[in-house]
């Protein structure tokens, strides 16, 4: 469901995209698909070996939930910019769920302009990736 530009206001929170549980299947599907051979995500020896518990999430593929959360609230070609930074790994078996919030509304030729804050989070509340993005809403 996109936002409405009727009535979008500051602190409108954007409707949320849960992705997942994560599954190991999932990873090695999506570390070729996006050209990310790195065993880290793949291979749990490995993982071991450099120092973590177990094969982690690419931040590659929350930051593209993030993308496609982003294109859900304002529709195909309205994302204008969306920046992320991963904060934490994301694990085999989290949920993951896309949030935001709208944080500044204005009108620029003829186009109602949202600035939002965006992150993911699992279901126990913690953040993996944070960012913002800039939404174009034509207004009909």
């Amino acid at each position: 469901m996109a936002l409405d530009p009727k009535t979008v206001q500051v602190g409108t929170e954007l409707p949320p995209l849960v992705k997942g549980p994560i599954t190991r299947e999932m990873l090695k599907e999506y570390g070729p698909a996006a050209g990310d051979p790195n065993p880290m995500h793949v291979d749990d020896e490995f993982a071991k070996n450099a120092g973590y518990p177990g094969v982690f999430a690419h931040g590659m593929l929350s930051m593209g939930f993030l993308g496609e959360f982003a294109v859900q609230a304002a529709g195909v070609g309205n994302v204008k910019k969306l920046r992320a930074r991963f904060a934490k790994l994301t694990w085999p078996g989290d949920v993951v769920t896309c949030k935001g919030t709208v944080t500044a509304v204005r009108d620029e030729n003829g186009t109602r302009v949202v600035d939002c804050d965006i992150w993911t989070e699992t279901q126990s509340g913690e953040r993996k990736v944070v960012g913002s993005a800039t939404l174009a809403l034509p207004r009909g």
